[in-house]
């Protein structure tokens, strides 16, 4: 049966990967960003919950989320959903001694099950393997894998998976080998289809495909006219939406949650007609005008790296790309308050000129401009 056949409740449910064995709504709940409040963001949860959206994506490094998600789940919500939380060292140490070992591991996981006051996780992340060299440290033998596998043994874990922001080839290559795995989370929207062939892949392998950043980390949602005027059209949001609705490759997206309207906005699009195939590649080719290639821009190729001074040069221009050009102004300083730290001096105004990374820029450009850009934009403002 096509898309375009089923009926809107037919197109809401599918599975959640063949491997699982489990069904999920086509829009599922992120929980980086839920409110401060915890008896708020425990009404906001099961308002979700209460609409379909069973998957939930927490992690031990969003602050309080896992223990606010775990109070959401008490009277009985606990056994309507699938609970997944993720963890590893790179993205965050809680001690010092923190490493890739299963011991580590194991420890982090139950941790996480403690502050969700739960006693099953339907699912276990490695959180973010974004290097070759972090693949090698989970599969390794004594490593990540070995722990999450320690969980599922004890009946603690029943699923395990991973998140990413590698590149599509290294993720490909890992797809191939990677039998342990029921799950994956892949950055994809309408300015980013990189992942666009690997998720098919993922997909064909009956692994669950769970697409983070649907709004481009809130880019789509900032009403841009540059975005607006790419595409012809003022209901970004829903088109965005209606794009991955319309990818049979796509399990379920993550919708983070702050407010109601997150969830019954983003529903009401689902139950749009997604783009057909057509629709989507027509999108595609004007979105691509908007590509950092296209604006002649940096790529982040990194050539320019080191900085002398401890700057991240490809990032600070990725915020300038997303002020200047795209004009996004909020989510470029949001951003930039972690790109530039000021404990580290990695901040614009850290730029000492002394032209290093101009001279090694394979597109020559004004990079020095552009820091006091930046710096003019959000260093003197803050």
């Amino acid at each position: 049966m096509s898309p375009d056949s089923m009926n809107v409740e037919q197109r809401q449910w599918v599975d959640f990967g063949k491997r699982s064995g489990l069904k999920c709504h086509r829009v599922s709940i992120g929980a980086m960003r839920l409110p401060d409040d915890e008896d708020e963001a425990a009404r906001l949860m099961r308002q979700a919950i209460d609409a379909g959206m069973i998957y939930i994506d927490t992690s031990r490094g969003y602050g309080a989320s896992e223990i606010k998600v775990g109070k959401s789940l008490k009277e009985g919500y606990r056994e309507k959903v699938i609970l997944s939380t993720k963890w590893s060292p790179w993205n965050q140490k809680v001690e010092e001694t923190d490493d890739a070992s299963a011991a580590c591991t194991y420890k982090r996981l139950v941790e996480s099950m403690e502050r969700l006051d739960v006693e099953h996780l339907d699912f276990y992340q490695v959180w973010s393997i974004n290097s070759y060299e972090q693949y090698r440290q989970v599969i390794a033998k004594g490593g990540m894998l070995d722990g999450i596998r320690r969980a599922v043994d004890e009946g603690l874990v029943g699923h395990m998976g991973f998140t990413t922001h590698d590149t599509p080839e290294n993720v490909s290559n890992y797809l191939d080998e990677t039998d342990w795995c029921e799950a994956i989370l892949f950055t994809y929207n309408i300015l980013n289809q990189k992942y666009q062939e690997v998720i098919a892949k993922a997909h064909e392998k009956g692994i669950a495909t769970i697409v983070m950043n649907p709004l481009g980390g809130g880019l789509l949602a900032e009403n841009s006219p540059v975005i607006r005027n790419a595409i012809g059209r003022d209901d970004v949001v829903a088109l965005a939406h209606r794009y991955l609705a319309g990818d049979p490759n796509v399990d379920t997206i993550l919708c983070g949650i702050s407010k109601p309207s997150d969830i019954t906005g983003t529903l009401e699009n689902f139950a749009k007609p997604p783009l057909t195939a057509e629709e989507r590649k027509t999108l595609e080719k004007l979105t691509d005008l908007l590509s950092k290639e296209n604006m002649g821009f940096c790529t982040r190729c990194n050539y320019c790296m080191p900085c002398p001074n401890g700057l991240d040069i490809p990032g600070i221009l990725h915020v300038v790309y997303l002020e200047r050009l795209l004009e996004c102004p909020k989510v470029a300083g949001d951003l930039y308050k972690w790109v530039a730290n000021p404990d580290k001096r990695t901040r614009a105004t850290d730029c000492t000129e002394c032209g290093e990374c101009e001279d090694k820029c394979t597109q020559k450009l004004s990079i020095m401009e552009e820091m006091k850009y930046a710096a003019g934009k959000f260093d003197e403002a803050e």
